[in-house]
Parts: structure tokens; sequence; C-alpha cells
């Protein structure tokens, strides 16, 4: 069997799985794929802006954190280099692989699905907890939202956006 996931459509994934010959496109017609809801691709955009908007403003106030510390970074080169090896910015992995999580789900050709905003707003919900006395990820999420009244504004922008909607969203 193939790889499917690139080419993106149900052809594709036909062509993965049958046998040389069938007709895929025939086969495609005769399946029922449901519409992207209405407002979906929107929504999870918008949670994928406020996502990297937070990212960016956690990176800044780690990035001075780091510079009182140990003094300043030299370049964007030494930046990255810190960003991916030092364990001082390990503690941001958790916010980067959600962005790109939701980057898969939107580069998908795939109608999206409720249940998969469903689960990355979940996703986001647990993630997003800062906790004084916590460990790992909340802990520090705590103490750079202690830091900086920007990290608290993307905080805050990306809560508004998963918080539960009347109605039973």
């Amino acid at each position: 069997m193939g790889h499917w996931r690139g080419t993106g459509t149900i052809i594709g994934f036909c062509r993965a799985l049958v046998s040389p010959g069938v007709s895929c496109r025939r086969l495609s017609e005769k399946i029922n794929i449901p519409a992207e809801p209405a407002g979906l691709r929107q929504r999870l955009m918008a949670l994928r802006d406020a996502l990297l908007a937070l990212h960016k403003v956690l990176l800044e106030s780690e990035r001075a954190s780091y510079e009182a510390t140990f003094g300043k970074i030299n370049s964007p080169y030494q930046f990255l280099q810190l960003l991916t090896n030092d364990p001082w910015f390990a503690w941001l992995a958790p916010v980067t692989r959600l962005i790109t999580a939701t980057d898969e789900i939107l580069d998908v050709k795939a109608p999206l699905t409720v249940a998969g905003e469903a689960a990355l707003v979940a996703q986001t919900r647990v993630l997003l907890v800062a906790t004084e006395g916590g460990e790992g990820f909340s802990r520090h999420y705590d103490e750079a939202m202690q830091r900086s009244p920007d990290v608290v504004f993307a905080h805050a922008a990306v809560i508004k956006l998963i918080r539960p909607q009347a109605g039973g969203k």
C-alpha cells in the first residue's frame, strides 16, 4: 500500500489502498463525505493565530528572563540554537506542538470535523493551566504570566476562543 497523506484527497487515499485498474474516481463519487460545518475553519484559524501570538510573547518573555540571568543573546542564530537545544527553553515545546497539531488539522484537504476541533480545544484547555505550585509547563507558564502582562493578555485571547459557548458549543 502507498502513502496517501500528501495527496489530501479521497482519490489519493483510494489509490493507496486499491489494486491498479480500479476506478478511484468512480469509487470516490459513491462515498458520502459530510460537508465541513460552517465557520469551523475560521474558528480554528482564529485559535491558531491566538496560539501563535501567545507563543511569540512567551518567547519574548523567556528571552528577557534568560538574558537577565546569562547575558545578552547576540544573534537570531544564537537564539534559535538556544530554543532548540537549551533546557531553559524546553518547557515551551508543548505550545509549539499544539500549534503544529493545529496546522496539520488545517492543512488536511478533507473537511474539518467538530470532533477534531473539540479534541484540539480540549488539548489547549489542558495545556494552558498556570499553577504556582505546579511542575513543568504549568509552573513555567505561571512564572511567565507573573512576569509579563503581554503573556496574560495573549492567554486571555486564547481562553476567550476556547471557552464553552452558550447553547452547547
